[in-house]
């Protein structure tokens, strides 16, 4: 019953942690003002009839602080994501000379950032649904494995552990998201 109940404990921790990485993997993608090819992880272009990230049929590389590159593996390729930048509507105008797409970093706008800390916000709290629902379900169990002849003191310390690992990560993922805003907010 002990372990079984360490298992619970385990299993929520690994959640919780997932939550965190998914988020602090999300923020990466968010623009903030400086080149970074992150912000292309979320957009995918038709390739020989499969969906596939830009990151899996071009390079893409950052010449300086404002400029994105994207050099496609394939010449026919260039429009199809081109188009696909466009359609993602991450604030890109990509240029096409022939050979490759450059996409200039262009200011954010006041709005924009708004606009970006609200994504970031709800990001962040959509992270600890996720980690309350994990020490919730850990704390249901718990209570089923007392009934079940587990010690009602080992229950409660479990319990006690779960809040612990919850609080790690709500305290994590406020702190991506502080960290996120500061990086959005600086001009």
């Amino acid at each position: 019953m002990i372990e079984k109940s360490k298992e619970l404990i385990n299993g929520a921790k690994a959640k919780m942690a997932g939550a965190v990485n998914f988020l602090e993997e999300d923020l990466k993608t968010y623009r903030a003002g400086k080149a970074n090819p992150m912000v292309f992880n979320n957009v995918v272009v038709d390739y020989y009839g499969s969906m596939m990230p830009i990151a899996q049929v071009a390079s893409i590389t950052v010449p300086d602080a404002k400029t994105i590159v994207i050099q496609p593996w394939e010449k026919k390729m260039i429009p199809v994501i081109e188009k696909a930048i466009m359609d993602a509507n991450i604030g890109f105008t990509p240029q096409n000379n022939g050979e490759a797409i450059r996409c200039n970093v262009p200011p954010l706008t006041e709005e924009r950032r708004k606009e970006l800390i609200k994504k970031a916000r709800a990001a962040g709290e959509n992270a600890k649904v996720v980690v309350r629902n994990a020490r919730r379900d850990v704390i249901e169990a718990l209570k089923k494995l007392q009934k079940e002849g587990l010690p009602e003191d080992v229950e409660k310390d479990q319990e006690a552990a779960a809040q612990k690992e919850t609080d790690a990560a709500v305290k994590k993922i406020d702190e991506l998201i502080a960290a996120k805003e500061k990086d959005i907010l600086t001009v």
